[in-house]
C-alpha cells in the first residue's frame, strides 16, 4: 500500500443547503469521511440527524466525520471563508474546467429543487454543472457530491490518500 506522507495544504468542504433525504445525507457523510472532507448542513433539515436512515447509509463512519450544522446561510457565511462553488444544472461552466485550490466549499441544494435561485444569481461566476444528456433532469444528490468531490481530490493528486490496494495471498 502506498500512502502519501504529506498532509494536504488544501481543505475540502461539502455544503448541503436544506437537505431533505436522509439516505443521501448518510451516503454523503460516508464519502466525506472517505476523503477527509468537512460536511456542513444548512437548516432546515428534512430529517433528524439521528434518523436511522441517515445513520444506516453512513454506516459506522460517523465517529470520523467532521460535521457542522448551521441554522441558516448567514450563520454559515459568518463562520467560513474560502472559494465557494455552487453545483447546479443551471451552471454554464463544466465542473472539471475549474481549478480548485485552498479552502474549497462545494455547495449542493435540495434533492428535489437544487440550490435557491437567488443564491445562484448572486454567485453565477462560481455556478458549475455536471454535464449530462438532455433528457436527464439531474443526477442523484449523493452521486453528484461524489463526482464533484473526487474531481477536487484528483486535482490535488489524492494527497494523503491510500492510492494502491492489494489482494491477500490465496490459501492453498
Amino acid at each position: 500500500m502506498t500512502i502519501s506522507q504529506t498532509m494536504p495544504e488544501n481543505r475540502l468542504h461539502i455544503v448541503l443547503v436544506e437537505p431533505e433525504i436522509p439516505q443521501n445525507t448518510g451516503n454523503i457523510a460516508r464519502t466525506c469521511t472517505a476523503i477527509g472532507a468537512v460536511l456542513h448542513l444548512i437548516e432546515p433539515l428534512g430529517f433528524e440527524i439521528s434518523d436511522k436512515y441517515v445513520k444506516r447509509a453512513g454506516l459506522d463512519y460517523w465517529q470520523y466525520l467532521d460535521l457542522r450544522i448551521y441554522p441558516n446561510l448567514e450563520d454559515f457565511y459568518a463562520k467560513n471563508k474560502g472559494e465557494f462553488y455552487f453545483f447546479t444544472t443551471k451552471g454554464k461552466k463544466n465542473y472539471s474546467e475549474v481549478s480548485y485550490e485552498g479552502e474549497v466549499y462545494l455547495f449542493f441544494g435540495k434533492g428535489t429543487k437544487g440550490l435557491p435561485e437567488d443564491l445562484l444569481r448572486e454567485n453565477l461566476s462560481h455556478a458549475v454543472r455536471l454535464p449530462m444528456k438532455e433528457r436527464i433532469r439531474s443526477l442523484n444528490l449523493s452521486n453528484s457530491v461524489a463526482i464533484a468531490a473526487y474531481e477536487v481530490c484528483r486535482q490535488w493528486h489524492f494527497e494523503a490518500f491510500q492510492t494502491e490496494g492489494f489482494l491477500p495471498e490465496r490459501n492453498q
